[in-house]
């Protein structure tokens, strides 16, 4: 699929003040590919009121889960039979299209996926309701595509990888017109922090037949160059990363977790690999604990990993309180 340029003028870069911007009877939002709704955590957790909340979603998980702790969401279904001339006045209006036909991990087939071209409903309701701020989620991608999306949306994007608020290296590009606070450098807080042990042994000196052990094929195990044990099979380009995934030092940030994978650690003493539970994947996504308790933990893992790191979108969102 080829999409042409509109020859718009580069687009402005996202302030950094603290300037108010909220009214006293509260904001209403517009959350679109909302999943089990982090991005209402987020605005609880940095103080921001909230008038009407309104959701689409179809995962009928997440809805379960959103409305079980948020009973007051007003649910709209898919974002493609939403017309924002049918809404009241939307003051915000957030979301994270569907990522796999631009990330890095999957494919690339960009805009040519359809779960990619959902990108432009975003665009189309942005347009339609007129909210005064918005914010746009996405992994990060070529630089061909994330200018595509600069183009439509008039904002510059900014890059914030969760590590610096959380246990886990998630890299993410923020497309936004709210005022910014300035993001921190960094935080310590590690995996031994949630799950509640250390392990002796460096990734570098694990044995490798130990991990071997949890594998059910053939395959090589590497270092990777931040110190990540990684089991691959036998290709120059270190494919097909087994069942067991990547380990990580307890000492260490946690991969990204995702929807297809539960980020894995492991002890020492005897060596024993430790898959991070329910709660801990709460945790370093920074929901409330039990937040997700109403449906199985496949389920749970699953709207995590496609989730927003809350204490991310919290800071992102403090420039409006």
């Amino acid at each position: 699929m080829i999409i042409e340029s509109t020859n718009v003028d580069l687009a402005q870069k996202p302030s950094f003040c603290q300037t108010p911007v909220t009214g006293s009877t509260g904001l209403n939002v517009l959350s679109l590919f909302d999943g089990m709704s982090c991005g209402r955590i987020a605005l609880e957790r940095a103080g921001i009121k909230v008038n009407k909340y309104y959701a689409s979603e179809i995962d009928k998980h997440a809805i379960k889960v959103t409305q079980h702790n948020y009973p007051d969401t007003i649910q709209l279904g898919s974002v493609t039979e939403i017309k924002g001339t049918d809404l009241p006045k939307i003051d915000l209006c957030i979301g994270g299209s569907p990522c796999q036909g631009f990330s890095f991990a999957g494919k690339q087939l960009n805009f040519d996926d359809p779960r990619s071209k959902l990108f432009f409903e975003f665009v189309r309701l942005k347009n339609e309701c007129n909210p005064k701020y918005f914010l746009l989620e996405n992994v990060p991608m070529k630089k061909e595509f994330e200018q595509v999306i600069t183009e439509y949306l008039q904002v510059e994007p900014i890059r914030i990888n969760s590590n610096v608020f959380s246990a886990q290296d998630r890299k993410r590009v923020y497309w936004t017109n709210l005022p910014l606070n300035k993001v921190p450098d960094a935080c310590d807080i590690c995996i031994k922090d949630i799950v509640g042990f250390e392990s002796e042994i460096p990734c570098e000196e694990v044995v490798i037949d130990e991990v071997k052990k949890y594998t059910s094929r053939d395959f090589q195990i590497s270092i990777s160059k931040k110190g990540r044990i990684r089991p691959h099979r036998f290709d120059a380009k270190k494919s097909g990363i087994s069942e067991v995934g990547t380990l990580v030092n307890p000492s260490d940030k946690c991969v990204t977790i995702i929807a297809s994978h539960t980020p894995k650690t492991y002890r020492s003493n005897p060596f024993e690999i430790y898959e991070l539970n329910r709660n801990e994947c709460e945790a370093i996504q920074g929901v409330p604990e039990n937040y997700t308790l109403l449906v199985s933990e496949r389920q749970s893992k699953k709207m995590l990993g496609n989730g927003w790191n809350v204490d991310t979108i919290a800071h992102i969102f403090g420039g409006l309180s």
